[in-house]
């Protein structure tokens, strides 16, 4: 039996703009992680899971690739599984079955989910355990490549810097590739074309982890969806509909490119103050953008949850897509968070015991 997990992730900041070829964000990989156990099949494969309304699916080939049994489309485990079975046949190597079992502590016990990235590390953590089981010999990098044309495949719009972070630990700086090119490279020439093309204009660099300040989430206890949420801005930028006069869409993406080089810059040069600045610069950018565009990102609760945070001089945003799911904070070591933590208990977000993954033995790339 072979065991591999990938950890979640918390965005930063870049949220939205990252989703553009090219566009840039902070993210974090979080301590809690998806571990999936894969071993031998004969017949069929198999994919199981330990969460809430997961309905065992086996799988078998037809010509276009591995299937469901029961016609079910891809989710992301199948689509990994698809993946790395195209991945192989193009390298030479016969396709075995196998079953692989998911199990998770990204969400909570009821199994709502926190918005820790569960697609993001479940198809990194398959792609793992299959490189282990053909004998593959991946680095991050090349893990990241099949796990993001993975996630395409499920999820279009998906940025894949939760991949990213699941992929390579730590802190990270994130500049996500043309995946509209990637999935139709794909389509046309195959996962191994895809996988060996050049990902421009891709670019994961490792940040040191801000060790003046502490990292705090909390959780608003409403699930969010991030496709739905990418869906409804990109529907409402598409319609003509400006984010304020005094912020169109153009703008938003040249703004939050500069609020992202900024905490970069902070967090790579240790200047707590202007990691600090960033955090709230780009807080009020995300708010500029749902108010203008009618999509509701920084939720009531979110807006609470970050208010008590800056009460106490700290930093706080939603985090990923907003509408729900996790807020971050960055504050000053040694300030007193109870007054924060009151306010959030009295507003009803729960503060997760949360830390930062350590980054993978190799890291950096682009």
């Amino acid at each position: 039996m072979i065991t591999a997990r990938a950890p979640g992730k918390l965005f930063i900041a870049g949220e939205y703009a990252v989703v553009e070829p090219g566009g840039n964000a902070v993210v974090v990989a979080v301590d809690r992680h998806v571990s999936v156990h894969l071993g031998p099949a004969r017949d069929r494969g198999r994919i199981d899971s330990d969460q809430p309304g997961w309905a065992p699916l086996t799988w078998t080939r037809d010509a276009t690739g591995v299937v469901a049994d029961d016609g079910r489309g891809l989710d992301h485990a199948l689509s990994a599984v698809r993946t790395v079975d195209e991945f192989v046949i193009g390298l030479g190597v016969d396709p075995r079955n196998h079953s692989l079992r998911i199990s998770s502590d990204l969400d909570d016990a009821d199994g709502l989910k926190y918005g820790l990235g569960s697609s993001g590390a479940v198809t990194v953590a398959t792609i793992r355990a299959l490189d282990e089981f053909y004998g593959l010999r991946l680095s991050p990098l090349e893990q990241f490549r099949l796990a993001l044309l993975a996630i395409i495949e499920v999820a279009p719009t998906s940025s894949g810097g939760d991949v990213a972070a699941s992929s390579f630990g730590g802190w990270i700086s994130y500049r996500s590739p043309d995946r509209a090119a990637l999935a139709e490279l794909r389509a046309r020439d195959g996962v191994l074309a895809a996988f060996r093309a050049p990902w421009a204009p891709l670019a994961i660099t490792p940040l040191p982890s801000p060790d003046s300040l502490e990292f705090v989430v909390g959780w608003t206890g409403a699930a969010a969806s991030t496709a739905q949420l990418v869906a409804d801005v990109q529907a409402a930028v598409g319609a003509g509909t400006s984010a304020g006069p005094a912020l169109p869409y153009e703008r938003f993406l040249t703004e939050s490119r500069a609020r992202v080089a900024d905490l970069t810059a902070g967090l790579a040069h240790g200047d707590p103050e202007r990691v600090l600045a960033a955090v709230r610069a780009a807080r009020r950018l995300l708010v500029g953008l749902g108010t203008g565009l009618g999509v509701e990102i920084e939720t009531p609760a979110l807006t609470r949850l970050c208010d008590e945070a800056e009460a106490i001089g700290a930093a706080a945003k939603s985090s990923g897509a907003g509408g729900g799911d996790c807020g971050i904070v960055l504050v000053p070591r040694g300030t007193d968070l109870t007054p924060m933590l009151d306010g959030w208990a009295r507003a009803g977000v729960r503060r997760l015991t949360l830390a930062v993954a350590p980054p993978e033995p190799r890291v950096g790339a682009r």
